[in-house]
């Protein structure tokens, strides 16, 4: 990996901003500081901080959720997608997300929220035992930051590409303002910014698809401009997606999309993953946690167009991009899609709308990554393993020092991100590290009630090493996998290892009784210990599920016959 980011030490992402720009850039910033001074008002202990007081309501949360994943992975990693893989890049939305949120919202809502755990490895705690919990605890905390360093990079980009400034100063800038709301206002400044970001977000992206089509003449103009380069067949077709797995079977490609993608990498984060399950936990009541995976889910679904079709688009209207697909050097990036699309299709005014919409989601994602960072460290590390039995108000100032902490930590991290030419690759192998093993003890945890806490740890901790092994593996040349193939082959290692060492240690070492299950495994849990309320018609959790999963069958059908 580089130190630098060469991608933007040159000239081909500058964009002639007019000081309407600005201005707009800079009102936007003054009420995300403002938001967090209001929050501020409303701490008073460290759950009110770091959970948001437990208070919010189901669409609030639900729009925070699907807001604090619009980040980095989403704009930049997703456009840069869509760029390079075309309708390929369209799996990761509706196979590798949508799947999951519903069974997050169905089935694993209730015990979460149920169990008034505070986060995933307080839950594994209660599962388990305290070194499952502690050794989650490091590894969601490393995930964090370096994801939060995705996010930093990314937000680099386009500060670079507005302003010209140097690649650290962009960074440290960037990293100083989400750590002012951030420190302000706790998890309510964060998820109440990230609602206002999807707002600004999809303000952003709309103009820039629609101006996009009408440049290249419609879907079907690009479609045939498309249609003309060697790799438009596979650009334009979901399946088999030989290019994003780089899988050379047909049906090694699509069972790679579907098990390794849809099941294994995509249950792994959505299910698990307390940057996403935290907005859950801050929501008023069961029924308004288990319905905010699903209401996030239904944009989720619809978000992908304004995302993976610009990035197509960019191959055919931005040179510079056209030039990477047929192997010149061009001194872009495909993560530099978005930047480069702004600067050539809008005007002056709107393109102040846009280049908010891109620091909004930058902000939203890093803000997400390090609020979880704090709420995990805080209450998982600090005070259930280094200094319990302390007053409350003193893990409310940790929660803040750790804030400071981790923003600094993630400024190192961006550099790291700044390596990869497609942040989607980086991004896919963390989940198949961090994720993944952490999904699969948790699926047999919860449905599996011999399962031992020392099955917990080992499974969690070999199942960790499988997946980092088949990353260094391809990287030394042993295995010979492009793009994101390694991360799905490794994150099927990470299952199988945890699966088979589960099995093997539960059987030597003795389960927990049965009544210290209840609430924590599926089959010793009585029904109605889950069963939620639904007052209205509309809030019914099996409805939203429906309208998430139907949008999935329509959009592949529709995109499979045009």
């Amino acid at each position: 990996m580089q130190p630098t980011i060469p991608a933007l030490e040159g000239s081909v992402l500058r964009i002639d901003a007019d000081p309407i720009d600005y201005v707009l850039v800079a009102v936007y910033f003054a009420i995300i500081i403002a938001i967090g001074l209001i929050s501020r008002r409303g701490i008073a202990s460290s759950v009110d901080f770091l959970l948001a007081g437990r208070r919010l309501p189901a669409w609030v949360t639900g729009l925070a959720f699907m807001s604090a994943n619009l980040g980095a992975t989403e704009l930049l990693g997703q456009s840069a997608n869509g760029a390079q893989y075309g309708e390929q890049a369209f799996h990761y939305y509706w196979v590798g997300a949508i799947p999951a949120m519903v069974f997050l919202g169905l089935v694993m809502m209730p015990f979460y929220y149920g169990s008034k755990v505070r986060s995933v490895p307080e839950f594994l705690h209660r599962r388990f035992n305290r070194t499952t919990q502690r050794i989650q605890a490091v590894l969601f905390a490393t995930a964090s930051i370096l994801l939060a360093g995705v996010n930093l990079y990314a937000m680099a980009i386009v500060v670079h590409a507005l302003l010209g400034w140097p690649t650290w100063v962009a960074i440290v800038v960037a990293a100083v303002f989400v750590l002012a709301y951030t420190f302000l206002g706790g998890l309510s400044a964060a998820i109440y910014n990230e609602v206002l970001q999807f707002f600004v977000i999809v303000a952003a992206m709309i103009p820039v698809t629609l101006v996009g089509l009408h440049r290249v003449g419609g879907w079907n103009g690009l479609v045939s401009k498309i249609t003309a380069r060697p790799d438009g067949h596979q650009m334009l077709t979901p399946f088999p997606a030989e290019q994003l797995t780089g899988i050379t079977s047909s049906v090694g490609s699509v069972i790679g999309v579907v098990a390794g993608l849809g099941f294994v990498t995509s249950f792994g984060y959505w299910t698990t993953n307390f940057t996403e399950v935290q907005r859950a936990f801050s929501a008023g009541d069961a029924g308004a946690a288990q319905r905010t995976p699903l209401i996030a889910a239904i944009p989720k679904a619809l978000v992908a167009l304004v995302i993976i079709i610009p990035g197509m688009i960019a191959t055919v209207l931005v040179p510079a991009i056209a030039g990477l697909k047929s192997g010149a050097e061009t001194g872009a990036t495909y993560n530099d899609v978005v930047p480069l699309m702004l600067r050539e299709l809008l005007p002056n005014g709107f393109l102040g709308v846009a280049l908010t919409g891109l620091l909004a989601s930058f902000m939203a994602g890093m803000a997400a990554n390090v609020s979880s960072f704090n709420t995990v460290f805080t209450y998982d590390i600090w005070q259930d393993w280094i200094k319990p039995n302390m007053p409350d108000l003193h893990y409310l100032k940790v929660g803040r020092v750790v804030t400071v902490l981790a923003t600094a930590a993630a400024v190192g991290t961006a550099f790291i991100a700044a390596g990869f030419s497609n942040i989607m690759d980086y991004i896919q192998t963390l989940f198949s590290f961090f994720n993944v093993p952490l999904f699969a003890i948790f699926i047999l945890g919860l449905f599996w009630k011999r399962m031992t806490g020392t099955a917990g740890w080992t499974s969690l901790v070999t199942g960790t090493a499988g997946a980092v092994a088949v990353f260094v593996l391809n990287e030394v040349g042993v295995l010979h996998l492009p793009g994101q193939g390694s991360s799905f082959l490794g994150g099927a290692v990470a299952c199988v290892l945890v699966v088979i060492v589960a099995v093997i240690v539960s059987a030597r070492t003795k389960p927990k009784p049965e009544e210290e299950l209840v609430g924590l495994v599926r089959s010793v849990t009585p029904k109605a210990d889950t069963a939620v309320a639904v007052k209205v018609w509309y809030q019914s959790p099996v409805l939203l599920a429906a309208v998430a999963l139907g949008l999935v069958v329509f959009f592949y059908i529709l995109f499979s016959i045009v």
